[in-house]
């Protein structure tokens, strides 16, 4: 089992929760979470991270704004991106635009399956 670091970015306390308990417990990752844009932004130049779940729809700074400015920064710019949102169709036009974003996982999403949504997404296979 791959111990991978992921940042679960969202708004929600109860989403980032189940999120971060699923992939801490079924995938044995290591995850951060963040509650916005700004707060994702600077965990993720602290950290050494393999990927960000990152929600589309927040206050402030949204997923899709969120992910083009890690884009920008040199420290986050070839961090990949999956986003989290029940808005697919926002997302999927957001796909062509945004190089590092990989793919978008629906909410609700199935915590005993996230794990291994993200790894197909990302293409990364159960090591």
């Amino acid at each position: 089992m791959s111990s991978r670091k992921v940042l679960v970015v969202d708004d929600d306390d109860m989403i980032r929760e189940v999120a971060k308990i699923a992939l801490e417990s079924v995938a044995g990752w290591q995850v951060s979470t963040a509650r916005n844009g700004e707060e994702a932004r600077r965990v993720a130049c602290q950290q050494r991270l393999d990927l960000v779940l990152l929600d589309v729809m927040m206050p402030s700074l949204d997923g899709p704004s969120t992910a083009a400015l890690l884009r920008l920064d040199p420290t986050t710019r070839e961090l990949p991106v999956i986003f989290l949102t029940a808005k697919t169709p926002l997302a999927t036009d957001q796909l062509g635009r945004l190089p590092n974003l990989l793919g978008v996982i629906n909410k609700p999403f199935d915590p005993m399956s996230l794990a291994d949504e993200i790894n197909r997404i990302a293409g990364w296979n159960s090591e």
